[in-house]
Protein backbone atom coordinates (compact mmCIF):
# COMPACT_ATOMS: atom_id res chain seq x y z
CA UNK A 1 0.00 0.00 0.00
CA UNK A 2 1.15 3.65 -0.23
CA UNK A 3 0.15 6.36 2.00
CA UNK A 4 -2.46 8.66 1.83
CA UNK A 5 -1.83 12.02 0.09
CA UNK A 6 -0.26 14.82 2.87
CA UNK A 7 1.58 17.78 2.41
CA UNK A 8 5.81 18.49 2.98
CA UNK A 9 7.60 20.70 4.72
CA UNK A 10 11.85 20.38 5.45
CA UNK A 11 12.45 23.14 7.69
CA UNK A 12 15.90 24.46 8.06
CA UNK A 13 16.19 25.26 12.01
CA UNK A 14 14.05 23.82 15.34
CA UNK A 15 11.74 27.35 15.39
CA UNK A 16 10.40 26.93 11.81
CA UNK A 17 9.85 23.21 12.65
CA UNK A 18 7.98 24.65 15.69
CA UNK A 19 5.93 26.63 14.10
CA UNK A 20 5.02 24.69 10.98
CA UNK A 21 3.73 21.74 13.71
CA UNK A 22 1.58 24.64 15.42
CA UNK A 23 0.22 25.45 12.17
CA UNK A 24 -0.61 21.65 11.65
CA UNK A 25 -1.79 20.98 14.90
CA UNK A 26 -3.24 16.99 15.30
CA UNK A 27 -2.84 16.93 11.29
CA UNK A 28 0.60 16.98 11.53
CA UNK A 29 3.27 14.40 12.11
CA UNK A 30 7.53 15.15 12.30
CA UNK A 31 9.16 12.70 10.36
CA UNK A 32 13.22 11.74 11.29
CA UNK A 33 14.76 8.06 10.40
CA UNK A 34 11.04 6.70 9.26
CA UNK A 35 12.11 3.56 10.43
CA UNK A 36 8.39 3.35 12.35
CA UNK A 37 6.43 6.03 11.04
CA UNK A 38 6.49 4.99 7.24
CA UNK A 39 5.38 1.71 7.57
CA UNK A 40 2.52 2.67 9.50
CA UNK A 41 1.76 5.02 6.87
CA UNK A 42 2.03 2.94 4.14
CA UNK A 43 -0.58 0.45 5.80
CA UNK A 44 -2.96 3.77 6.46
CA UNK A 45 -3.05 3.48 10.36
CA UNK A 46 -1.49 7.04 10.22
CA UNK A 47 -2.81 9.62 7.48
CA UNK A 48 -1.59 13.02 8.35
CA UNK A 49 -2.52 15.50 6.40
CA UNK A 50 1.12 17.31 6.79
CA UNK A 51 4.80 15.33 7.62
CA UNK A 52 7.73 18.09 8.76
CA UNK A 53 10.63 16.93 7.75
CA UNK A 54 13.46 17.58 10.49
CA UNK A 55 16.90 16.24 9.08
CA UNK A 56 17.92 19.38 8.29
CA UNK A 57 18.23 20.55 11.79
CA UNK A 58 21.65 19.55 12.35
CA UNK A 59 21.60 21.20 15.82
CA UNK A 60 20.01 17.93 16.98
CA UNK A 61 22.63 15.70 15.92
CA UNK A 62 25.22 15.30 18.72
CA UNK A 63 26.67 13.78 21.60
CA UNK A 64 28.43 15.54 24.55
CA UNK A 65 29.09 14.37 28.07
CA UNK A 66 29.71 17.81 30.73
CA UNK A 67 29.01 17.58 34.83
CA UNK A 68 28.21 13.38 35.08
CA UNK A 69 25.18 14.08 31.98
CA UNK A 70 25.52 13.00 28.90
CA UNK A 71 23.27 14.77 26.17
CA UNK A 72 21.89 13.56 23.15
CA UNK A 73 20.62 14.86 19.87
CA UNK A 74 17.08 13.65 19.20
CA UNK A 75 18.28 13.51 15.43
CA UNK A 76 21.85 11.74 16.29
CA UNK A 77 21.69 8.27 13.85
CA UNK A 78 21.56 4.90 16.55
CA UNK A 79 24.86 3.87 14.59
CA UNK A 80 26.22 6.87 16.04
CA UNK A 81 25.63 5.98 19.19
CA UNK A 82 27.31 2.43 18.42
CA UNK A 83 30.17 4.10 17.14
CA UNK A 84 30.21 6.67 20.38
CA UNK A 85 33.20 6.71 22.41
CA UNK A 86 31.52 9.66 24.61
CA UNK A 87 28.65 6.64 24.94
CA UNK A 88 31.10 3.82 25.46
CA UNK A 89 32.87 5.65 28.28
CA UNK A 90 30.05 6.94 30.18
CA UNK A 91 27.09 4.67 29.25
CA UNK A 92 28.06 1.60 28.40
CA UNK A 93 24.52 0.13 28.80
CA UNK A 94 23.43 1.83 26.03
CA UNK A 95 26.61 0.56 24.26
CA UNK A 96 25.47 -2.93 24.89
CA UNK A 97 22.03 -2.34 23.59
CA UNK A 98 22.08 -0.21 20.55
CA UNK A 99 23.60 -3.16 18.62
CA UNK A 100 20.60 -5.24 18.87
CA UNK A 101 18.56 -2.69 17.70
CA UNK A 102 16.83 -4.04 14.26
CA UNK A 103 20.11 -4.26 11.43
CA UNK A 104 22.82 -1.27 10.18
CA UNK A 105 20.58 -0.62 7.99
CA UNK A 106 17.90 0.54 10.22
CA UNK A 107 20.34 2.14 12.64
CA UNK A 108 22.04 4.31 9.72
CA UNK A 109 18.95 5.75 9.34
CA UNK A 110 17.08 5.53 12.80
CA UNK A 111 17.28 8.36 15.47
CA UNK A 112 17.25 8.42 19.03
CA UNK A 113 14.72 10.47 19.23
CA UNK A 114 12.09 8.45 16.77
CA UNK A 115 12.56 5.42 18.81
CA UNK A 116 12.21 7.08 22.30
CA UNK A 117 9.09 8.88 21.04
CA UNK A 118 7.17 5.71 19.26
CA UNK A 119 7.59 4.29 22.76
CA UNK A 120 7.11 0.64 21.34
CA UNK A 121 7.45 -1.50 24.93
CA UNK A 122 9.69 -3.90 23.12
CA UNK A 123 12.39 -1.18 22.13
CA UNK A 124 15.61 -1.37 22.99
CA UNK A 125 16.30 2.94 23.62
CA UNK A 126 12.84 3.36 25.56
CA UNK A 127 13.70 0.67 28.37
CA UNK A 128 17.85 1.70 28.56
CA UNK A 129 16.27 5.24 28.97
CA UNK A 130 13.72 3.87 31.72
CA UNK A 131 16.82 1.70 33.23
CA UNK A 132 19.19 4.79 33.66
CA UNK A 133 16.69 7.34 34.93
CA UNK A 134 16.95 9.64 32.16
CA UNK A 135 15.07 12.64 30.85
CA UNK A 136 13.57 13.97 27.77
CA UNK A 137 13.78 17.85 26.90
CA UNK A 138 10.21 18.64 25.22
CA UNK A 139 9.97 21.54 22.95
CA UNK A 140 7.28 23.57 21.17
CA UNK A 141 6.73 27.09 20.23
CA UNK A 142 5.67 28.24 24.20
CA UNK A 143 8.24 26.39 26.19
CA UNK A 144 10.70 23.56 26.66
CA UNK A 145 10.62 21.06 29.72
CA UNK A 146 12.26 18.30 30.86
CA UNK A 147 10.37 15.31 31.92
CA UNK A 148 11.78 11.99 33.08
CA UNK A 149 11.36 8.85 31.79
CA UNK A 150 9.08 7.39 34.37
CA UNK A 151 6.56 10.16 33.33
CA UNK A 152 6.89 10.22 29.67
CA UNK A 153 6.15 6.94 28.75
CA UNK A 154 2.27 6.81 29.03
CA UNK A 155 1.30 3.38 27.68
CA UNK A 156 1.31 1.36 24.48
CA UNK A 157 2.98 3.84 21.78
CA UNK A 158 1.89 6.97 23.82
CA UNK A 159 3.97 9.29 25.64
CA UNK A 160 3.57 12.96 27.41
CA UNK A 161 4.70 14.27 23.97
CA UNK A 162 1.94 17.11 22.84
CA UNK A 163 1.24 17.48 19.24
CA UNK A 164 2.82 20.70 18.65
CA UNK A 165 5.94 19.44 20.58
CA UNK A 166 9.41 17.79 19.34
CA UNK A 167 11.69 15.88 21.29
CA UNK A 168 14.70 17.50 20.83
CA UNK A 169 17.33 15.97 23.73
CA UNK A 170 17.82 12.94 26.22
CA UNK A 171 19.54 13.03 29.08
CA UNK A 172 21.26 9.97 30.79
CA UNK A 173 23.05 10.40 34.15
CA UNK A 174 26.60 9.21 34.65
CA UNK A 175 26.60 7.00 37.14
CA UNK A 176 30.33 7.21 39.48
CA UNK A 177 31.85 4.34 41.48
CA UNK A 178 32.18 0.65 40.71
CA UNK A 179 29.18 0.35 38.40
CA UNK A 180 28.24 -2.85 36.25
CA UNK A 181 25.48 -3.27 33.23
CA UNK A 182 23.61 -5.82 31.49
CA UNK A 183 20.87 -5.88 28.56
CA UNK A 184 19.76 -8.60 27.41
CA UNK A 185 16.68 -9.67 25.52
CA UNK A 186 15.52 -12.79 23.74
CA UNK A 187 13.86 -12.80 20.11
CA UNK A 188 12.61 -14.85 17.50
CA UNK A 189 15.03 -13.68 14.69
CA UNK A 190 18.28 -11.20 14.96
CA UNK A 191 17.19 -7.97 14.01
CA UNK A 192 13.50 -8.71 15.43
CA UNK A 193 11.42 -6.96 18.15
CA UNK A 194 12.00 -8.66 21.36
CA UNK A 195 9.57 -10.83 22.96
CA UNK A 196 11.24 -10.16 26.35
CA UNK A 197 14.08 -7.83 26.94
CA UNK A 198 15.90 -7.23 30.40
CA UNK A 199 18.21 -4.28 31.31
CA UNK A 200 20.02 -3.81 34.33
CA UNK A 201 22.45 -1.44 36.18
CA UNK A 202 23.93 -1.12 39.40
CA UNK A 203 26.54 0.39 41.85
CA UNK A 204 28.62 -1.74 44.64
CA UNK A 205 30.61 -1.05 47.39
CA UNK A 206 34.20 -2.72 47.99
CA UNK A 207 32.77 -5.13 49.56
CA UNK A 208 30.44 -6.01 46.60
CA UNK A 209 27.41 -4.71 48.50
CA UNK A 210 24.68 -3.46 46.69
CA UNK A 211 24.11 0.59 46.79
CA UNK A 212 22.01 0.96 43.66
CA UNK A 213 20.52 -0.81 41.26
CA UNK A 214 17.91 -0.16 38.56
CA UNK A 215 16.08 -3.18 37.26
CA UNK A 216 13.43 -2.67 34.02
CA UNK A 217 11.59 -5.39 31.69
CA UNK A 218 10.50 -4.31 27.98
CA UNK A 219 7.64 -6.43 26.19
CA UNK A 220 6.29 -7.68 29.73
CA UNK A 221 3.67 -4.31 29.82
CA UNK A 222 2.59 -1.62 27.78
CA UNK A 223 5.72 0.74 28.54
CA UNK A 224 9.25 -0.58 29.49
CA UNK A 225 8.98 -1.67 33.11
CA UNK A 226 10.79 -0.74 36.29
CA UNK A 227 10.84 -3.14 39.06
CA UNK A 228 10.96 -1.10 41.98
CA UNK A 229 11.22 -4.05 44.52
CA UNK A 230 15.03 -4.50 43.06
CA UNK A 231 16.03 -1.45 45.33
CA UNK A 232 13.78 -2.57 48.31
CA UNK A 233 15.46 -6.86 48.01
CA UNK A 234 18.88 -6.01 47.05
CA UNK A 235 20.31 -2.33 48.56
CA UNK A 236 23.03 -3.21 51.22
CA UNK A 237 23.08 -6.80 50.08
CA UNK A 238 25.96 -8.44 48.24
CA UNK A 239 24.44 -10.76 45.44
CA UNK A 240 23.39 -13.88 46.54
CA UNK A 241 21.57 -17.34 44.38
CA UNK A 242 19.02 -17.21 46.88
CA UNK A 243 17.98 -12.93 46.63
CA UNK A 244 18.53 -13.39 42.36
CA UNK A 245 15.67 -15.96 43.13
CA UNK A 246 13.59 -14.15 45.11
CA UNK A 247 13.44 -10.92 42.87
CA UNK A 248 13.22 -13.37 40.01
CA UNK A 249 9.91 -14.38 41.50
CA UNK A 250 8.61 -11.19 42.15
CA UNK A 251 9.31 -10.46 39.18
CA UNK A 252 7.46 -13.58 37.62
CA UNK A 253 4.24 -12.13 39.52
CA UNK A 254 4.68 -8.46 38.83
CA UNK A 255 4.59 -8.74 35.17
CA UNK A 256 1.19 -9.06 33.15
CA UNK A 257 2.19 -9.67 29.41
CA UNK A 258 -0.31 -10.33 26.78
CA UNK A 259 0.18 -13.25 24.66
CA UNK A 260 0.30 -12.65 20.87
CA UNK A 261 0.89 -14.72 17.95
CA UNK A 262 4.47 -14.47 18.75
CA UNK A 263 4.70 -15.87 22.00
CA UNK A 264 2.31 -16.70 24.81
CA UNK A 265 1.45 -15.05 28.22
CA UNK A 266 3.04 -17.69 30.23
CA UNK A 267 6.26 -18.55 27.41
CA UNK A 268 7.18 -13.88 28.42
CA UNK A 269 6.69 -14.83 31.96
CA UNK A 270 9.04 -17.27 32.35
CA UNK A 271 11.38 -15.30 29.79
CA UNK A 272 11.11 -12.18 32.68
CA UNK A 273 12.12 -14.13 35.42
CA UNK A 274 15.17 -15.96 33.39
CA UNK A 275 16.88 -12.54 32.01
CA UNK A 276 15.97 -11.42 35.28
CA UNK A 277 18.62 -13.25 37.10
CA UNK A 278 21.07 -13.37 34.14
CA UNK A 279 21.26 -9.33 33.81
CA UNK A 280 21.56 -9.15 37.85
CA UNK A 281 23.86 -12.00 37.79
CA UNK A 282 26.17 -10.19 35.13
CA UNK A 283 25.64 -6.58 36.01
CA UNK A 284 27.15 -8.24 39.71
CA UNK A 285 29.67 -9.58 38.24
CA UNK A 286 30.77 -6.71 36.36
CA UNK A 287 30.71 -4.59 39.06
CA UNK A 288 32.66 -6.04 41.05
CA UNK A 289 35.42 -6.20 38.04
Amino acid sequence: MKPAKFEYHRPDNLPDALRLLDEAGFEGKIIAGGQSLVPIMNMRLATPECLIDINGLTDLDFIECKDFLVKIGAMTRQSQVEASDVVGQNIPLLKEAVPLIGHLQTRNRGTIGGSIVHADPSAELPLVLMTLGGKVKISSEDEERVVDAEDFFLTYLTTDLMPTEILTEIHIPVWEGKTGHSFMEIARRHGDFALVAASCQMAVDEEGRIGNIRLALGGVEAIPFLIEDAQTVLCGEQLTDGLIEQLAEIVGESVEPESDLHASEEYRRHLAKVLTSRTLRQAYERARG
